[in-house]
């Protein structure tokens, strides 16, 4: 597996369908946001929270988000979620992810984040900031 890359296993739950029993389209979007933690968490090597205060920074926003739908996924389907990031730009980056289903592609997500801190004049607000070059170095560089 590369340092770029994570994979999960996730049991599709009753609460993640629609009344027919298949994944309500949201329910992606969540699990395509907690396996991109995660894959922070596992090329780091620390926990999100631990990852906040040691890069001193807020977190990674979505800016653009996108799905392909090829399959559904079912209550009680155990589906596969590989995620990688694809690029680093100076304060934002690109996930992609791919839902497998019995080895098939289900779905295929796609991501574009924002590392961000507090704003200097807001503490409010939040503004970009570059990603930290050991961050990007424990990805494997740009």
């Amino acid at each position: 597996m590369s340092t770029r890359t994570n994979t999960r296993i996730l049991r599709i739950e009753w609460g993640d369908c629609d009344p027919a029993g298949i994944v309500f389209y949201p329910r992606y979007f969540a699990f395509f946001d907690a396996s991109t933690a995660l894959l922070f968490e596992h090329v780091l090597a620390v926990r999100k929270a631990e990852m906040i205060a040691k890069y001193g920074f807020v977190g990674f926003p979505m800016v653009d988000t996108r799905a392909r739908f090829v399959t559904p996924c079912s209550f009680g389907d155990d589906v596969t979620i590989e995620s990688e990031l694809a690029e680093f730009r100076r304060s934002s980056f690109d996930v992609r992810h791919h839902v497998l289903k019995d080895g098939a592609l289900a779905v295929e997500g796609f991501e574009t984040r924002v590392w961000v801190g507090r704003h200097p004049d807001d503490p409010h607000r939040i503004k970009s900031q570059p990603i930290p070059a050991e961050v990007v170095q424990r990805f494997g560089g740009a």
